[in-house]
């Protein structure tokens, strides 16, 4: 009787069993979930680094368009705090107060042209009389000689990023 359950069982010792068979399946479709699982993760890092990046270089665009520009209106001076009589539109603004509280979408480049690639964000853009001993406090009646600049980038209505500087009147 032995050697009837001994023959039954031996077989080809090179060969894998089926549970040992069923197990490895198991293992290579577990390796291959978590490996598509890590490339989605990685994609959507990859896409928010790309959001971020692109929000930054629409940042610097304005700064570099409003480096160049007078604080206030050299005529008016801060009299007429935003845009003056007749500039209507962007390609118009003369001085940094006039892009205060204004949000252009689409974005534009430091030359004032659209960038219609990148419609779906937005440049949002705050200039505020600041007090020169303290920079976080507003002055409402615009008699200090330094405004903070702020610039939020927002896509599909979140914000992306934002940056902030201080011009000096001077």
């Amino acid at each position: 009787m032995n050697d009837r359950i001994t023959k039954r069982y031996t077989g080809n010792p090179a060969a894998f069993t089926l549970i040992e068979i069923m197990i490895a399946v198991l293992l290579i479709g577990m390796a291959i979930a978590a490996l598509v699982v890590a490339n989605g993760a990685f994609s959507q890092a990859n896409g928010i680094g790309i959001d971020l990046s692109t929000a930054e270089f629409l940042i610097e665009e304005i700064r570099e368009l409003t480096m160049p520009l007078p604080v206030v209106d050299p005529t008016d001076g801060t009299a007429a705090w935003g845009p003056e009589t007749g500039e209507t539109a962007i390609a118009n603004y003369d001085d940094l107060d006039d892009f205060d509280n204004i949000t252009i979408s689409p974005p534009i480049d430091m030359s004032r042209n659209p960038l219609n690639d990148l419609a779906s964000f937005a440049q949002q853009i705050v200039v505020e009389n600041v007090d020169p001993t303290a920079l976080d406090t507003v002055v409402t009646d615009h008699s200090s000689d330094f405004v903070r600049v702020t610039v939020t980038i927002i896509q599909n209505n979140n914000s992306i990023s934002s940056a902030s500087w201080i011009r000096a009147r001077y």
